[in-house]
């Protein structure tokens, strides 16, 4: 009796300490302690770098000076959310070097899925780290860090502290490629959609499995508006009628529009099933839609061209990316940028989006006008509190 009175005890004074820190946060800031990311190549920040190839020059060139494992000039999205938090930019779990683990950790990896691929990277061009491989390592890094932490000294410096897991913000950006998979083997709209529910089942139950490690503090991204980018345009024979006035092909955009609903359903249904859980969806499609379609308004120009690449309509080619070699009269040469200043481009080589147009999306998510429910940033910790 004395164990199971402990034991309730302490689940008591779990739930308390819960409960205050979100009644602290109605009237203050989120202290979130640390941020475990969850993902693909829009918030990867070095893991695919780290497993297979580095993100090449001029990656990074912005910003860090250097390729810094993300695809893009710079910084990410999620990148500018930990700094607003008050946290260091986020390490990949998968990279050894230099890694500091104290304030979370990134286990987003370019090209993963929700699903588990079908073929290898080489064949598909998916990460072999999907979704439920994240939360294996995410699984693995919680018990472990805190063996490691109990080393002391620099190990325990650079691990999260135990309590920080439930006080954390996780955060989810991912599923295009779920959907682009199933378009580039020749799936109709239709069969693309038949495929998201079986996708968004998956991610919630991996949402759910976080929750009982403790997470408490959900950050999920819808998916973009893929039809924009070049590397889709180009591969797809289409009519000039499924082109829309912005130059974006509506059957993608449609289905990523689909796809966006169901997971919303799906986090109102998590809302209900784990109500101790604070879950905020953000609208990352009408932020990026409205930056395409409006670019001059907001200070960009050429929204559909890569700044990084060569060839083509959008300056993108396959064969011929941002930061590949090619052999010109038996001398390699670097495929780097070309637009002048990636500072008003928004789209950087043709699959991923340029420091400033992250910038821009971000300050969407700050101020909480594209979330649901309609809360800062900061505020994330009592986000289904109204």
């Amino acid at each position: 009796m004395k164990t199971v009175e402990t034991g309730l005890s302490r689940s008591i004074l779990s739930a308390l300490l819960g409960v205050l820190f979100v009644h602290v946060s109605a009237t203050s800031r989120c202290e979130f302690s640390a941020v475990f990311n969850f993902g693909d190549s829009n918030s990867d920040t070095g893991g695919l770098a780290a497993s297979f190839w580095p993100a090449p020059e001029p990656n990074g060139e912005s910003f860090w000076g250097h390729p810094a494992g993300r695809y893009s000039d710079g910084r990410l999205v999620i990148d500018f959310i930990a700094n607003n938090l008050g946290l260091p930019y986020l390490d990949a779990y998968l990279n050894s070097l230099g890694t500091n683990f104290s304030h979370g950790a990134n286990f987003a990896t370019a090209g993963a899925t929700i699903r588990r691929p079908d073929a290898t990277l080489f064949e598909s061009g998916l990460s072999p780290f999907p979704l439920d491989t994240q939360f294996s390592q995410f699984s693995q890094f919680k018990s472990r860090s805190q063996i490691i932490s109990k080393k002391g000294g620099v190990f325990k410096d650079l691990m999260p502290k135990g309590e920080d897991f439930s006080r954390a913000l996780y955060t989810f950006d991912i599923g295009q490629n779920d959907l682009t998979h199933c378009f580039f083997n020749n799936m109709t709209s239709a069969e693309v959609r038949a495929n998201v529910p079986d996708i968004l089942r998956q991610f919630t139950s991996i949402v759910k499995d976080i929750y009982e490690q403790g997470g408490r503090y959900f950050l999920i991204h819808n998916t973009g508006p893929f039809g924009c980018l070049a590397y889709v345009i180009e591969r797809v024979n289409h009519k000039k009628s499924q082109i829309d006035k912005a130059g974006c092909v509506k059957t993608f955009n449609r289905v990523a529009q689909y796809f966006n609903k169901k997971l919303k359903e799906a986090v109102v249904k998590l809302r209900k099933e784990v109500p101790s859980g604070v879950f905020t969806y953000v609208d990352i499609y009408s932020l990026k839609y409205s930056l395409i379609t409006h670019a001059t308004k907001y200070g960009f120009e050429k929204p559909l061209e890569a700044c990084c690449g060569h060839g083509g309509k959008y300056n993108y080619n396959r064969s011929m990316r941002c930061g590949s070699t090619v052999e010109v009269n038996g001398t390699r040469v670097l495929i780097g940028r070309s637009c002048r200043n990636p500072q008003v481009r928004v789209i950087w080589d043709g699959i991923h989006y340029t420091q400033a147009a992250n910038r821009w999306v971000f300050d969407g998510i700050r101020g909480g006008s594209y979330s649901d429910p309609p809360t800062p940033l900061y505020l994330a910790c009592q986000g289904n509190i109204h």
